[in-house]
Formats: C-alpha cells, sequence, structure tokens
C-alpha cells in the first residue's frame, strides 16, 4: 500500500503523507517509497497534515532523508506537522 502522494508543483515535489503514523511498522515502507522520490528532485516537501504520531523510528527515516537531500544539493522541507509531532521533533532537535 502506498504510503506517500506525490505533487508536482513546477520544480518542486510535493509529498503527501497518507498515514496518520510514522513509526517503526511503516518507517522502513516511508523510506523506500521517498527513496524513489529523492534525490530525482531539487526540491521536495514533506507534507505531514495527516500525521498525529511519530516516533524515533520515523523520526531517523526523516533525518536520513534530510541528509541525502543536502549531499544531493537539494532542499527538503517539512509543513503541516501538528503541535504533538513538532514537539516529538523539538525533543530531538529534528
Amino acid at each position: 500500500s502506498m504510503l506517500i502522494h506525490v505533487e508536482e508543483k513546477g520544480d518542486v515535489s510535493v509529498v503527501n503523507l497518507l498515514v496518520e503514523e510514522l513509526d517503526a511498522t511503516n518507517a522502513e515502507d516511508f523510506e523506500k517509497e521517498m527513496s524513489a522520490v529523492i534525490p530525482a528532485k531539487k526540491k521536495v516537501i514533506l507534507d505531514l497534515d495527516r500525521v498525529r504520531f511519530v516516533d524515533s523510528r520515523g523520526c531517523g527515516v526523516i533525518l536520513f532523508l534530510l541528509k541525502k537531500m543536502n549531499e544531493a544539493g537539494g532542499s527538503f522541507c517539512l509543513c503541516g506537522a501538528t503541535k504533538s509531532v513538532q514537539t516529538t521533533f523539538n525533543l530531538i532537535r529534528l
């Protein structure tokens, strides 16, 4: 099952995460699906609008993707994070 939906807007790929939880159960699949988008694209926005919970494994994948994009000279942004998800990110200094 697909975890992401990608919309092309000019030179930007907007990636909508289609799940409410990004955790150990689906982080690996998420990483695989994102690998098809990164680093083929130079600008990626990850929309976390639907996401209610991210665990350390989910955060690890996001950090990995961020590193990968930086190495490829691209930009990787997050948007739409809920307060609880933002709190998690702040805790691990994402």
